[in-house]
């Protein structure tokens, strides 16, 4: 199977990346789309493609010095089973201007073992980590 992986912004189908996270995500419902392009825009953005077809996302939020949170990773549900997951992190993880970072940091509920493979693993100390969380503010958003 022929496929790409790009950090190329402007390859990405930001209408596709709003469908998968607003209807399909446990962690993004109803995600307005102008939150999506302000995502995609402040972020390190990879897409995964195939013939050209958008079939995969990522994003980075980093300083690119010290620091990276991995996010709204996804492979469209048709596309799955083919490894283009792990070559998404792979990818994502070699990326040059990501090398040398203190911490990466990602939540999921699903995909522990996936990211386990790439070194990925609970909270050393979790007493030490404090969140403000705030699950419900897209619908709030969409309300407006």
């Amino acid at each position: 199977m022929n496929f790409l992986i790009s950090a190329d912004k402007t390859k990405l189908n930001v209408q596709l990346i709003h469908k998968y996270l607003s209807e399909e995500s446990y962690w993004a419902k109803n995600i307005p789309l102008e939150t999506v392009e302000q995502c995609v825009e402040n972020s390190l953005s990879f897409g995964v493609y195939i013939n050209d077809a958008q079939v995969g996302f990522a994003r980075v939020i980093t300083d690119s010095s010290t620091f990276a949170y991995l996010a709204d990773v996804f492979i469209l549900p048709q596309y799955r089973g083919r490894g283009l997951s792990k070559n998404l992190v792979e990818f994502i993880l070699a990326y040059p201007e990501l090398q040398g970072l203190r911490r990466w940091m990602l939540a999921t509920a699903d995909a522990h073992e996936l990211y386990r493979k790439y070194g990925f693993k609970e909270l050393s100390k979790p007493e030490r980590f404090m969140e403000i969380a705030n699950p419900s503010i897209y619908e709030s958003k969409n309300q407006h």
